[in-house]
């Protein structure tokens, strides 16, 4: 009779000894990354901890505790699954579905309206997800930068009115959809823009931010508050987009005139530089994975996820995931009472509201109750008197919708998705 060998027993110290590898792939399933800047402290101090080890590949139990100390509560957090969506890996098995189903989808256009634009690459698509406990998962070319444009406007509405407060802003801007394109030259019986989100209410918008100071120390002071959005990820500027925008800007330069001529501006307002900054603004380009933390970040109440950072005041939140979102190409809401409407009770998808959508000639920017990302595709195409909306990826996100519902009925956040 053959013995097979057998494998010799492991001692009690072997057995209480944990690879850190083992983890970091745990860590990875609750949806948390190794480069999660709120475990910076715990990766440094493993990284340290195993260089001073026998074989510099394991742990024993009390020097894993020392590692993970620092970050015990989200830890424990994240592995009794207790964040928004429990079972991270089989959601996220269902979005990486999401995004195959769509890649084949070749319908649509690059957006032309600015000739820089129209030299992106139809093929780019990617998907990024950050929800409001710092769950993260990107698929595709989520680290093309690509440039805001007209998704910078709720944005710069949300920091005009957390350094003004609502009635300041709103004393110059109105609150209600126009009914008409986003860039007609028009105001309302008040001689105002409309609301926030057409370009005259955005280039009036502009003008509120920082008055008095040049440029530059807008610019950059706009800058460092959307990367406090973004947890410091990747927010940069393309200069060839913003030189584009400024030459082929003959309607906005009319918007600009028409706007001074009727005193829409603050006193002592220079209409060429607040357009110069309507233009740069337009230019600053994020990525699909930083894009998502900038909606995790308003998901959230306006504490950026990544850093426990409040960045913006509940009031500039509330009102930037207000229905004014929708105003501008969704005419048949009428008036629309302006900061009191829920945010679950403006858009629905399958008969079920979960959320509201912004839209220009580019991107659409949706927000959905429960979870927050930032999708990419190639083919969102806007056509039409105020914007009808082709959308060939509607079923899938409304199969996105159906998996997001879990995470509501449980822990009420919004979250944004941006096509």
């Amino acid at each position: 009779m053959r013995l097979l060998p057998t494998r010799p027993e492991r001692s009690t110290a072997e057995r209480s000894k944990n690879p850190p590898q083992k983890y970091q792939n745990a860590l990875k399933a609750t949806g948390l990354s190794t480069g999660d800047p709120r475990l910076k402290e715990c990766m440094e101090t493993l990284k340290e901890s195993l260089k001073n080890t026998e074989d510099g590949l394991t742990l024993d139990r009390e020097l894993f505790k020392k590692c993970v100390q620092s970050n015990i509560i989200l830890l424990t957090q994240a592995f009794r699954k207790k964040f928004v969506i429990p079972d991270f890996q089989a959601f996220t098995s269902h979005i990486d579905e999401l995004y195959e189903n769509s890649k084949s989808l070749s319908g649509g256009q690059v957006a032309d309206y600015i000739p820089q634009l129209a030299k992106f690459s139809p093929e780019l698509w990617s998907v990024s997800l950050c929800t409001v406990d710092g769950q993260r998962h990107t698929i595709g070319d989520s680290k093309v930068p690509f440039c805001l444009q007209s998704c910078v406007k709720p944005l710069k509405y949300a920091i005009a009115v957390n350094d003004h407060g609502t009635e300041y802003v709103h004393s110059f801007i109105g609150k209600e959809p126009s009914g008409l394109r986003f860039n007609k030259l028009f105001l309302n019986e008040e001689d105002k823009p409309h609301n926030p989100m057409v370009n005259a209410g955005a280039i009036v918008c502009t003008s509120l931010i920082k008055q008095g100071e040049g440029n530059a120390d807008k610019f950059d002071y706009l800058m460092n508050f959307l990367k406090k959005m973004a947890g410091n990820e990747y927010v940069g500027f393309s200069n060839a987009t913003f030189q584009s925008e400024r030459e082929s800007g003959d309607r906005n330069f009319a918007i600009g005139y028409y706007l001074k001529e009727k005193k829409c501006f603050p006193e002592g307002t220079d209409m060429t530089s607040v357009l110069d900054l309507y233009f740069q603004l337009c230019s600053i380009e994020v990525t699909c994975e930083s894009a998502s933390v900038m909606a995790a970040t308003l998901a959230n109440g306006g504490f950026c996820p990544m850093t426990g950072e409040r960045v913006l005041s509940p009031e500039a939140v509330r009102n930037t995931l207000s229905p004014h979102a929708l105003l501008r190409h969704v005419r048949l809401l009428g008036t629309v009472c302006f900061p009191r409407r829920s945010p679950s009770q403006v858009w629905s998808i399958g008969g079920d509201p979960v959320g509201r959508a912004q839209c220009d000639g580019d991107r659409v920017l949706v927000t959905a109750t429960g979870q927050a990302g930032e999708l990419s595709p190639r083919d969102t195409v806007l056509h039409g008197f105020g914007g009808t909306l082709q959308f060939p990826q509607l079923r899938q996100l409304e199969a996105l919708c159906q998996e997001i519902r879990p995470s509501q009925r449980r822990r009420g956040a919004a979250g944004q998705v941006c096509h």
